[in-house]
């Protein structure tokens, strides 16, 4: 027997097994009227009421419903109820420009625009056939509470359920199609590998829009597990609400974590959480000395997964093993600092130039309305992840060595950008670093370093320098260091280096030698 499996089948579970339990716990401050408190019964009847309302509108099948949102328990229920009735959901950025977002609701062909108040002035001009700011207006104007919507004509797993923006390294984002069986695959997988249970109070750390919470808010639907959504990461607020609900896991970029490691420092009384909740982190190869602060100041469980949103996103998990338990935690953060062992259903290669490669069935269907691009980054059946790694003969975990366009060549050595950002992070003076590469008349490139220091530290150019070369060859250290107040990040904690490298390529079409 072969059944289709579709988002529908998390939510189903849910309220047939955890009708009564608590669900989701809406943000509290927020510019909309929060929802209550719901139980996964009464989650199920709002998801309900979102498809009745679509129903109403005309909005048909395949049609795209675009959603600009911070973490709300309104986006989360969108993220069940579009794809559920056969329809596609579009979460867009919201840290995006107007412009950006104009550029996604138009290439996605959105019907209906569904915007945050908070975002509402700002994306004015933002338009499609039915706009509505989300709270009030869609809780009188759009949802049909006690209507029955039609149900899904002809349920297909490998119908697309989600359309979700790429936001990293090229100008102009690309829709990635994830389909239903994309979404089930990962869910399943994340779940067997983070040992969700019922037990387990999932915190939204995350942001919902990118790559659907990572595919999280659908297992913990489908084990009844309680999810607490965080409108906006701030460090002192997640270790406030893993104490007031009992929060057991979360997921999140490093940024995420060293927040919460800086609000520690003034926290008062013992830290929450601590031997209970686990973290899994992702966005950026996390230092080492983050990782080692994780397990030692907190007291909670650092794993670690590597995966992109083409690939729903799990490709790695990396979590410490028994046999390692007892190394010095240095050499256990060392190891941790790995993207890991392929994930479940995952095959993993490396190419001959270096590329890491993927097949699973949690890789994209495609890039909407871009056939071009797909067949391009699915050639040869395997998805090209364009970043360069190492599988390790020994245990088969991957490591990741840099973004291939974030190689910096000099001198015909190449130099991984992530390895010397490590190196200068463990210098107790840094707080945030990124690498690039600037162009050499004799060297075709050179290393800069900008470095952001931390409040109340001091150092110069010669002691980066100096303390790189002290653990480093001397070819892969900076050759100039720039100090800055910030870093530019994207809303999943990525650093756009094709960004902070146009200054220094004046008239170049390409920003490497």
């Amino acid at each position: 027997m072969r059944t289709p499996m579709t988002i529908a089948d998390f939510l189903d579970r849910a309220e047939l097994g955890f009708r009564g339990s608590p669900g989701v716990v809406d943000e509290p401050r927020q510019p909309a009227p929060p929802v209550p408190v719901a139980s996964y019964g009464r989650f199920a009847e709002r998801v309900r009421a979102w498809q009745a309302g679509l129903d109403a509108l005309g909005v048909g099948e395949g049609e795209r419903v675009a959603v600009v949102s911070h973490n709300s328990a309104r986006l989360l229920e969108l993220l069940f109820a579009v794809p559920m009735s056969g329809r596609i959901c579009v979460p867009v950025n919201f840290r995006l420009k107007p412009e950006e977002v104009d550029y996604v609701v138009a290439q996605s062909g959105a019907s209906v625009l569904l915007v945050d108040p908070e975002l509402d002035d700002g994306l004015s001009e933002v338009k499609a056939p039915h706009r509505f700011v989300l709270g009030e207006q869609t809780e009188t104007g759009l949802m049909r509470f006690g209507v029955e919507p039609r149900p899904w004509s002809q349920p297909d797993e490998d119908a697309t359920a989600t359309i979700n923006y790429t936001s990293g390294t090229t100008a102009r984002p690309k829709g990635v199609q994830l389909t239903h069986r994309n979404i089930w695959v990962n869910g399943m997988t994340f779940g067997l590998h983070t040992r969700v249970w019922e037990g387990d109070v999932y915190l939204h750390t995350l942001p919902m829009f990118h790559c659907n919470g990572w595919g999280m808010p659908y297992v913990m639907a489908g084990l009844g597990v309680k999810q607490v959504v965080l409108r906006k990461v701030d460090g002192a607020e997640i270790l406030r609400r893993v104490d007031e609900h009992g929060v057991t896991l979360m997921c999140g970029a490093p940024a995420v974590w060293n927040m919460v490691l800086d609000a520690a420092a003034t926290w008062e009384g013992e830290i929450p959480g601590r031997d209970r909740v686990r973290i899994v982190c992702a966005g950026a190869p996390p230092p080492t000395r983050t990782i080692q602060r994780v397990e030692e100041e907190l007291g909670w469980e650092f794993t670690q997964l590597y995966g992109l949103t083409e690939t729903s996103p799990l490709l790695t998990f990396n979590r410490t093993r028994p046999a390692d338990a007892a190394l010095p935690a240095e050499e256990r953060a060392r190891k941790l600092s790995r993207a890991g062992l392929p994930a479940l259903g995952v095959q993993l290669k490396v190419s001959e130039s270096g590329e890491v490669l993927a097949r699973s069935n949690t890789v994209l269907d495609g890039y909407w309305d871009k056939p071009e691009e797909t067949a391009e980054a699915l050639e040869g059946g395997w998805f090209h992840t364009g970043d360069g790694g190492t599988l390790e003969p020994g245990d088969g975990h991957l490591t990741i060595s840099d973004r291939k366009k974030d190689v910096i060549i000099t001198g015909g050595e190449n130099v991984s950008s992530i390895e010397v950002e490590d190196t200068i992070f463990s210098h107790p003076a840094v707080a945030e670093v990124a690498v690039i590469g600037v162009p050499h008349e004799k060297w075709g490139e050179t290393i800069k370093a900008l470095v952001v220091l931390a409040e109340g530290a001091t150092a110069d150019e010669s002691d980066i320098i100096a303390h790189c070369k002290q653990h480093l060859a001397g070819y892969k250290a900076p050759t100039s260091v720039e100090f800055r107040e910030s870093i530019p990040r994207t809303a999943t904690g990525k650093i756009q280096k094709f960004k902070l490298r146009q200054p220094y390529w004046p008239g170049v079409e390409r920003g490497v030698n």
